[in-house]
């Protein structure tokens, strides 16, 4: 039992020491420097935009002789601003996630952390953990657009929190898909453009699905993350929701040490 113990210690430091390692890697080259910056562009350009937009939906509501009911900010605002989101994060993910496994089998580097005493479920969790960290600092610094939202409106926190929540929830099953992916090549421009390509009719499917309204095409749907991310948008909990994104992180965390632990056997 000690053995097992001082086993999963072990493993425990492993993990956080290679989350350490990625996290300091992404800010370590101007790639990671890059790819902040362009998130907060992009994001605020969407903000800006949809702030624009509805900020000029509410004025003609209000002087409109028909008069009629008003969407709110959680209604409106807040889904329009995310949705952007759903788009920016199915384009940085794949640039993000391509270096994962790729730059360290390019530069022969994954060998001594097969020649290590580190488990293969360590070194996945560990390399994971550090992409989703670094998408954790991406989405702390878009901050300021929630302080915005509550200083010029009244937002419910709940739907606010559920939309960063759904859209994390996005971003880490994109980042599974990525590093999955990612084990496969040592070219991280094949990586990008294979998990793109992956992400991308993921996201097509859900658009099937939407468009079918019923039949076999709607279930084929619902392998769709965006299938799956309306009520967690709306501050709302439900179980299929949990599960699926747990699930399908899951899944791609485990075939991924699968893939890790085929090298092992070469």
């Amino acid at each position: 039992m000690s053995d097992e113990n001082s086993a999963r210690a072990s493993d425990l430091r492993a993990v956080a020491a290679i989350t350490r390692r990625e996290l300091e890697s992404y800010f370590a080259t101007a790639t990671g420097w890059l790819t902040l910056l362009g998130f907060l562009v992009i994001t605020g350009f969407f903000f800006v935009l949809t702030m624009h937009d509805y900020s000029n939906y509410v004025l003609q509501a209000s002087f409109s002789p028909y008069g009629g009911e008003q969407a709110s900010v959680d209604e409106a605002l807040i889904p329009g601003i995310f949705g952007n989101w759903s788009v920016v994060i199915l384009l940085v993910v794949p640039g993000i996630s391509m270096r994962i496994f790729s730059e360290d089998l390019r530069q022969r580097t994954f060998e001594l952390l097969l020649s290590s005493p580190i488990s293969s479920g360590a070194i996945v969790a560990g390399k994971f953990l550090g992409a989703l960290a670094f998408m954790a600092v991406l989405f702390l610094a878009t901050g300021y657009q929630a302080a915005v939202l509550f200083a010029l409106s009244s937002p419910d926190p709940g739907v606010l929190f559920g939309s960063y929540a759904a859209m994390f929830a996005l971003a880490s099953s994109c980042l599974g898909v990525g590093m999955l992916v990612s084990s496969y090549t040592s070219n991280q421009v094949v990586a990008f453009i294979l998990s793109f390509s992956a992400l991308l009719l993921l996201y097509l499917l859900g658009w099937v699905g939407e468009l079918a309204g019923g039949g076999p095409l709607e279930a084929i749907g619902e392998a769709s993350m965006l299938s799956h991310l309306d009520q967690l948008g709306k501050g709302l909990l439900h179980t299929e929701d949990i599960v699926y994104f747990l699930g399908f992180v899951g899944f791609c965390l485990f075939a991924t040490q699968q893939r890790v632990e085929s090298f092992r056997w070469r």
